[in-house]
């Protein structure tokens, strides 16, 4: 069956509509904004500087470590009782209204971290409801297309919300967000009289974050609707429960999947840790401020745009698995670089006092990690299309979440133990390398082309 043209377009706007969360929020504006304040706070607590760093991105991680555990647990269990009562859309607004809430609030964090806490749980509460609506908004990939269609439409969804990821830097650069002299991008003060002095600027983001997803969101809402005529199951608890615990028993069965969900589960979650970790490690290691953080934010959003597109491209043409496999290897470089670079010296090299070198390479790095972030990221929703049963996406892409977030705590909990024992925020990172290639190891027993096909005429025999 054709489906309309809006229908997709409403569907890719919710990338665009959400993207800014990730982009300002997570890693370019918030993130590493939320780094310096708590780095302040900690050193007026009588830490010395190497010590408040590590406090900082340990802090910083907790909190990205319980919000992924609370992601993972709820997930499926929601998925399945919105495939059985045939509705997501109501779900997604739920969650849409959590979300805005929550980024409207972030303008609190004050120069002084006098709500330092409360503004990390305001924050990751956003994040919840974000990765929420997405599992939902997944969930209706695979009425989209087949399954070749489906891995370019992806590809253009998640390009389609880098772009909107760059246009909202672009804007909170220029316009917003002040650097220690207080003066934006374009060398003026903040719009609408905004007190740099308070930080008032970068502060904005999130209210900034939030009104962008009011507007944009709406496409989303006109033209993506509900099937009315879908099957509709009990919602009772019981019965829900029942149907998601027959689900997990039924992956130990299907080697594919199996493998796709445990190899998803750990080159994801060092990717998020390359995303969470990226602002925060220019901002410490490299003394970065929020203006060259964000032009190194712009860099990589708009290589997340073109190569994810592309990435699109070659997913129709030869299947999500390459994809997937070369984009990871390019993350493994970058984890590598990130490892071995620090102000002073590259790989244990000295560096010349005032060199440039860690600073071009890093932007080139940023480079690579929006491009195969964003790659990763479509291929593997594109993958997971392939493995999913017609009549049970939400609950699919639930586990998929589930398997993407499980082990959230794990990489946030490896950087915060290695950078405990090391003092170090650069050997902090070697946990990453191991998750990468560790799901490039489980890549291998992945049917290219999934299990789908297989699975449906075996469970309707």
């Amino acid at each position: 069956m054709a489906v309309s043209k809006r229908r997709i377009w409403g569907w890719m706007s919710f990338d665009w509509a959400s993207q800014p969360f990730y982009t300002l929020g997570l890693t370019f504006i918030f993130g590493p904004y939320f780094a310096v304040v708590a780095t302040e706070y900690f050193l007026g607590t009588g830490l010395d500087e190497r010590a408040a760093d590590a406090q900082a991105q340990w802090v910083w991680s907790l909190g990205q470590t319980v919000a992924g555990l609370l992601i993972a647990f709820s997930a499926p269990f929601l998925g399945a009782f919105a495939d059985n009562s045939g509705r997501k859309i109501p779900w997604i607004a739920f969650f849409s209204i959590v979300y805005v809430i929550s980024t409207t609030l972030l303008w609190g964090l004050t120069p002084d971290g006098s709500a330092l806490i409360l503004m990390l749980v305001i924050f990751y509460v956003g994040f919840i409801a974000a990765e929420s609506a997405l599992n939902f908004v997944n969930a209706i990939l695979p009425s989209l297309g087949t399954d070749e269609e489906v891995g370019r439409i992806s590809g253009s969804g998640a390009a389609f919300g880098y772009w909107g990821g760059v246009t909202s830097l672009f804007i909170m650069l220029l316009l917003l967000a002040e650097n220690d002299q207080g003066v934006t991008l374009l060398g003026n003060a903040p719009l609408f009289g905004l007190d740099p002095d308070l930080r008032e600027g970068t502060r904005s983001v999130g209210p900034f974050i939030a009104l962008w997803y009011v507007i944009f969101i709406i496409p989303f809402f006109l033209f993506v609707h509900d099937d009315p005529n879908a099957e509709k199951k009990s919602t009772r608890i019981g019965a829900v429960w029942g149907e998601l615990v027959d689900t997990l028993k039924g992956v130990l069965d299907r080697k594919s999947l199996l493998n796709f969900l445990l190899g998803s589960m750990f080159y994801r979650d060092a990717l998020n840790a390359v995303y969470a970790f990226g602002g925060v490690y220019a901002a410490l290691v490299l003394d970065w401020q929020t203006i060259q953080i964000g032009v190194f934010g712009i860099i990589a959003a708009i290589a997340a745009a073109i190569t994810t597109w592309l990435s699109g491209l070659a997913d129709q043409r030869f299947g999500p698995k390459p994809v997937i496999r070369v984009a990871v290897w390019v993350l493994i470089a970058v984890s590598v670089t990130i490892v071995g670079m620090s102000r002073e010296t590259l790989f244990g090299i000295p560096l010349a006092e005032g060199s440039q070198l860690p600073d071009i390479i890093f932007y080139i790095c940023g480079m690579c990690i929006g491009g195969a972030g964003g790659a990763v990221y479509a291929s593997s929703r594109s993958m997971m299309v392939r493995h999913t049963h017609p009549d049970r996406p939400t609950e699919a892409f639930g586990l998929f979440a589930l398997t993407g977030k499980a082990t959230a705590f794990l990489a946030p909990a490896l950087i915060t133990l290695f950078t405990w024992m090391t003092g170090s925020n650069q050997l902090g990172f070697l946990p990453v390398i191991f998750l990468f290639l560790l799901g490039l190891l489980l890549l291998r027993w992945v049917n290219k082309d999934g299990d789908r096909a297989e699975w449906s005429a075996t469970s309707s025999q």
